[in-house]
């Protein structure tokens, strides 16, 4: 390694400083490789040549420096050039058209509206996501007539994920890979209460097929935290920059018809049978969060994991405080361990709060 050449992270490759260690995030891999913050604070200078970053540390640490910087070439974090301004620097500008990006639709056994006219106002509003969850057991054909729907008014839709409970038929999961074969809006058929867990790719990994083995009977199963769950890519890390990573451009309606940011929020807009998304979108308090980024959140600004990780609004541990920490976070930046969130003892007068005692009691 010459010492008259400059060191620089790849584009894609974000650093993010958390109070006791650092992140780098691979946004075009999807990877993470976390590094000590005297590594942080060492690329902080990297616009210096590798000689002079080590006399800025009076070459005390010329040999740790070599090894950091060989860790990072290694693994392809990093790269030694001469002409550094050569390489800009990835944008970290996130814009998105559309007024509404993300739509949750829940539904029951009991629910009294249509879904298709739920989809004829998304398609109003020119979003292309969409999410639709079932609480009750479903025949195959639920799903298709939905699509069909879809595909027969050429909507904008282009991206639907179901989730429902598991149907237990011979020869189901050929059923629904006949779906996403035949129906190429479909980018996801999740199905809890399955008999196993197992994740199956399809056309060339452009589709999934997800069974989990979790007991799901309501909304409130949702808001889990996990680093299963992280976002890494360059789309969700720019938009949690500025932006809430879970409620931004996002509308909801709950089982009941209600309209609300998320199916789990308490405040509800209106309800799709009397009024309309646009109306509901256009009330005072409906944007509230969707700016509220993780660097407002208490104990979440000093993580690092957090812009490639989700956020929930819905359920926190001090629910009188919009900007307290998700409940269902088990994950400490101040010791770097990841632990049962429902079991933590700070957490139970939430967690009586929502009404929980019973999921967590299945959950735990």
């Amino acid at each position: 390694m010459s010492d008259d050449m400059y060191i620089k992270l790849y584009a894609n490759c974000k650093i993010v400083k958390g109070v006791n260690r650092s992140a780098i995030c691979d946004l075009q891999r999807g990877g993470i490789k976390l590094i000590p913050n005297d590594l942080y604070n060492v690329l902080m200078n990297s616009k210096l040549k590798i000689k002079a970053i080590k006399e800025k540390f009076n070459n005390e640490f010329d040999e740790i420096i070599d090894e950091y910087f060989d860790f990072l070439i290694e693994n392809e974090l990093a790269f030694l050039t001469d002409t550094p301004d050569l390489f800009p620097n990835l944008s970290d500008d996130w814009f998105e058209p559309s007024i509404i990006n993300n739509v949750i639709i829940d539904v029951s056994a009991n629910s009294r509206y249509k879904i298709e006219d739920v989809l004829k106002q998304i398609e109003s509003l020119n979003c292309k996501n969409i999410q639709i969850r079932f609480y009750h057991k479903i025949e195959i054909e639920v799903i298709r007539n939905i699509i069909e729907f879809i595909d027969i008014n050429e909507m904008f839709i282009t991206s639907v994920d179901f989730i429902f409970p598991f149907i237990n038929e011979n020869n189901i999961i050929d059923e629904y890979k006949l779906l996403l074969q035949d129906y190429k809006r479909i980018n996801s058929i999740i199905n809890y209460n399955s008999l196993e867990n197992s994740f199956i790719e399809l056309n060339d990994k452009q589709n999934f097929i997800i069974l989990l083995k979790d007991k799901i009977s309501a909304h409130t199963h949702c808001g889990q935290i996990s680093s299963s769950m992280f976002a890494i890519n360059i789309k969700n890390y720019t938009e949690s920059l500025k932006h809430n990573s879970c409620l931004n451009r996002k509308i909801s309606i709950d089982i009941n018809g209600n309209i609300k940011n998320c199916p789990s929020m308490p405040q509800s807009f209106g309800n799709i049978n009397d009024t309309t998304l646009e109306k509901a979108l256009n009330h005072i308090d409906f944007k509230k969060y969707w700016n509220v980024t993780k660097d407002q959140i208490d104990v979440c600004k000093d993580c690092e994991f957090r812009y490639v990780c989700t956020d929930c609004r819905a359920y926190l541990e001090k629910p009188e405080d919009m900007y307290s920490k998700p409940l269902k976070c088990g994950y400490s930046p101040y010791t770097n361990k990841w632990e049962e969130w429902s079991t933590n003892p700070l957490k139970q007068k939430a967690i009586e709060y929502y009404g929980m005692q019973k999921l967590v009691k299945k959950d735990a």
